[in-house]
């Protein structure tokens, strides 16, 4: 195998699969990544059984200037060759495989020879022969990634939570995360082919794997989903990103969600956010991460009280009040994830009681995620 390449595209590339390769994996072979060539192109590949990524890179887009001088392919030890890729001072590089698994790469004057891996031992990836192709435009699906994953469990105790359930039936996909102690659900409508106008899928996706997802993809308008049994491919131009599926049942989360409010908040999101902020530096040195809002008829007020430390109160701009007078202690941290997702814009808290769960959902009734965009906090009981 030998073939040369731009430098820069090269490392690019490199960087994206690596995002699939880790080096506490139980399988030596998987700590490489694997590059194979023809005449038509060069794929990269790298997995760590959860995820696997592939990369095509075609002799035909020019501003790649991959010149493929003999077909072959060869398994590299990823981290040291990312590495001395990224080390070279050309614009062009040229891989090349020798006698008993060495390969070289030069550039420039300078050539490495490091020890390879016969590409015949790396595993295969997933074979996913679908013909139920559902397209997603990649905007909108990777902020369904970014406001649902926050609320995802770290905890492997209970692995379900863990990722993302995700439903599509009726032309929509429905996204949901909850570690328990949050919930963050997003709505959007998308097109389904008519094999699965009748039927619906129900999966779960870890929340790491989305996550690598959303950093991975972009500049492209759609990107195409299809599942299988226990793998889920997303394919978007030369990109083949897979990801296994987390087993088991996710926990019915709509009677979470309340039905009616007996108080209403309107205020900034952002604005909420700075004074959150601001009240949470006492809370995180104190031994409980608790902070308080007060709402009275006239009144709304944002507190901490650190015996350890001191006290913070902060009286708060908000647009607009009603229902029962309130006093309800949380987590800051859950409030300053879900206030993110909102960005610069109004946002309605509904509460039921100082001990129920809340809401936040958008404020503007004609924005497109209005009725379909909830987060979720459960609040502290302080007595």
């Amino acid at each position: 195998m030998k073939f040369t390449i731009n430098r820069s595209k090269f490392i690019k590339y490199l960087t994206d699969v690596q995002r699939a390769i880790s080096s506490r994996t139980t399988i030596p072979v998987l700590t490489g990544v694997k590059i194979t060539i023809d005449k038509d192109g060069l794929m990269l590949s790298g997995s760590d059984s959860d995820i696997s990524i592939e990369i095509y890179i075609p002799v035909a887009d020019e501003s790649n200037q991959l010149e493929v001088i003999e077909e072959g392919g060869i398994v590299l030890p990823a981290k040291i060759f990312n590495e001395i890729v990224r080390k070279m001072s050309d614009e062009t590089i040229t891989i090349e495989v020798g006698e008993n698994l060495q390969t070289s790469i030069t550039s420039a004057k300078a050539a490495f020879n490091i020890n390879s891996i016969d590409v015949e031992s790396y595993p295969n990836f997933p074979v996913i022969d679908s013909n139920e192709v559902i397209t997603l435009p990649t905007t909108l699906f990777k902020q369904v990634i970014q406001h649902t994953v926050i609320a995802t469990s770290t905890q492997e105790s209970r692995p379900i939570l863990t990722g993302v359930n995700i439903t599509i039936e009726n032309g929509q996909l429905k996204a949901v995360a909850t570690d328990s102690h949050r919930l963050s659900q997003r709505i959007i409508p998308i097109e389904v082919p008519e094999s699965l106008k009748e039927n619906s899928y129900k999966i779960i996706i870890p929340g790491k794997s989305l996550i690598e997802l959303s950093k991975i993809v972009e500049n492209q308008d759609t990107i195409e989903m299809m599942v299988t049994q226990n793998q889920v491919l997303f394919r978007a131009e030369n990109l083949y990103f897979y990801s296994r599926l987390l087993e088991g049942y996710y926990p019915d989360t709509n009677r979470l969600i309340p039905a009616n409010d007996s108080t209403k908040l309107t205020i900034n999101a952002n604005d909420l956010l700075q004074a959150t902020d601001r009240a949470s530096l006492l809370s995180h040195e104190g031994k409980n991460n608790v902070i308080k809002l007060t709402l009275t008829d006239d009144h709304v007020e944002l507190s901490g009280n650190s015996p350890e430390i001191g006290t913070v109160e902060e009286a708060l701009n908000y647009i607009e009040a009603t229902g029962d007078p309130l006093v309800i202690s949380f987590n800051p941290d859950y409030l300053k994830d879900a206030l993110r997702t909102f960005g610069h814009q109004n946002v309605v808290f509904g509460f039921t009681a100082p001990i129920r769960p809340f809401t936040v959902v958008p404020a503007d009734d004609n924005s497109d995620i209005a009725q379909s965009f909830i987060q979720l906090i459960t609040p502290v009981r302080t007595y």
